[in-house]
């Protein structure tokens, strides 16, 4: 996902919340989202051992990459790639489940 799209759908999230919540909004995504440039240091160093798909809380792709050294380094490779777009994600993710709390 590319940065223009995350943050036009992130601003469109946020503009559906109702004006007196919005700030309960922002209070609990800023808690809870996940930072892409955190994402991206735990790749490059422990990124066979799924710390950063555990921080993005993708775990079955964390264990997949624990228990088989990130398939063999390979799949740590690609993640390096592909995790900062995996985090993007994971906050629109986010995103989505604090508006229906809210709603």
């Amino acid at each position: 996902m590319d940065k223009f799209l995350y943050l036009q759908t992130l601003k469109a999230i946020r503009d559906s919340i109702p004006e007196g919540k919005k700030a309960d909004f922002d209070l609990q995504f800023g808690a809870r989202s996940k930072e892409q440039a955190v994402a991206l240091v735990l790749s490059v160093s422990f990124g066979s051992l799924g710390a950063d798909r555990f921080y993005i809380d993708s775990v079955g792709l964390g264990l997949l990459k624990l228990f088989t050294c990130g398939v063999f380094f390979i799949f740590t490779i690609i993640d390096w790639f592909l995790i900062m777009g995996a985090a993007r994600s994971a906050n629109i993710r986010i995103a989505g489940q604090i508006k229906a709390m809210l709603a």
